[in-house]
């Protein structure tokens, strides 16, 4: 005589389980249905865009060609000029972070009037960006601009045309960057920097370890991680960079040599009204962005340390 295993009968829920489980669900619920509304669905459709000859008003389904749009964009000679610029700019991103570290070094001590100095290289992460555009738009101006005039008051000799000039454009837009992203560096380099214990510096003086080398053996490493974060977000902004062109050069610079893929996009997309095509060049930036970011994760345990 074989022996049946009777499950235990689940317990039943209380009335206060269940109308907590129905809070949480209340409460899950609104960013769960943005993220469908605003993400997922915008995704999909861009998607599905990407695959037709969609100008914005005709029927998108009705103009269906598959991939022709991801392989006309290989063969698009001017596409891979404005990545080329766009991976060019992202010269600013060490850069930015070697001078937020050694900034935020020298901020990092009791000081008069240090709060005041974390202040202002804090405005312009906060200031808008369109208008600061203006007014370095204005500093690089090659007759009259700030800079140029700087330069003829110390050499006698008139600066280069910044916004003009195929390679000056790319310098001067790596300049503006470098400027508009500098605070951010210096905060959280400096919120790192005072998370590091001083025993570790006490430590390594009584070794007998001079400034340097405290520099490159404790504070490098221990603030690997504002490193990597400030790396990963540098990348994906850099792709994405359109404002600062935008407004400082509208027509994409001479011979497209200011132009970004979404400056690109852009024009495509919304000036030409090709919205597969755009949706095309976006898929495939995003592709870029996510290897890009993968590969980075992927390395940062040779590299990011974290305070045991």
């Amino acid at each position: 005589m074989t022996q049946t295993s009777v499950k235990p009968a689940k317990p039943k829920m209380s009335q206060a389980a269940r109308q907590e489980n129905r809070w949480g669900l209340l409460f899950v619920a609104p960013p769960f249905v943005g993220f469908l509304i605003f993400m997922a669905f915008p995704i999909v459709f861009a998607f599905v865009a990407s695959l037709t000859k969609w100008n914005g008003i005709n029927n998108m389904l009705d103009n269906f060609v598959g991939l022709e749009n991801y392989i006309k964009l290989f063969g698009d000679a001017k596409f891979w000029k404005v990545l080329g610029n766009t991976i060019i700019y992202m010269i600013g991103i060490p850069v930015g972070m070697i001078l937020g570290l050694v900034i935020a070094v020298g901020m990092n001590r009791k000081i008069r009037g240090i709060k005041v100095l974390r202040t202002l290289y804090y405005i312009p992460v906060i200031s808008s960006l369109v208008a600061v555009a203006i007014l370095w738009m204005w500093v690089f101006n090659y007759d009259y601009g700030l800079l140029n005039s700087i330069i003829k008051f110390l050499t006698g000799k008139h600066g280069p045309n910044w916004l003009g000039d195929e390679f000056w454009v790319k310098v001067s837009m790596i300049i503006f960057m470098v400027w508009k992203g500098l605070g951010t560096s210096i905060i959280l380099y400096l919120s790192g920097l005072q998370g590091i214990p001083k025993d570790y510096y006490e430590a390594a003086t009584i070794d007998g370890a001079t400034g340097w080398n405290l520099f490159r053996h404790i504070t490098v490493p221990l603030v690997s991680p504002v490193t990597f974060y400030l790396l990963i977000t540098g990348l994906i902004g850099g792709f994405q960079v359109f404002v600062e062109v935008l407004v400082m050069v509208p027509s994409g610079g001479l011979d497209y040599s200011a132009a970004t893929v979404v400056f690109y996009l852009y024009e495509k997309a919304f000036s030409s009204r090709q919205m597969g095509y755009g949706s095309a060049m976006a898929f495939l930036l995003a592709i870029i962005i996510f290897i890009i970011t993968a590969i980075n994760f992927k390395g940062q345990d040779k590299w990011v340390k974290t305070i045991d």
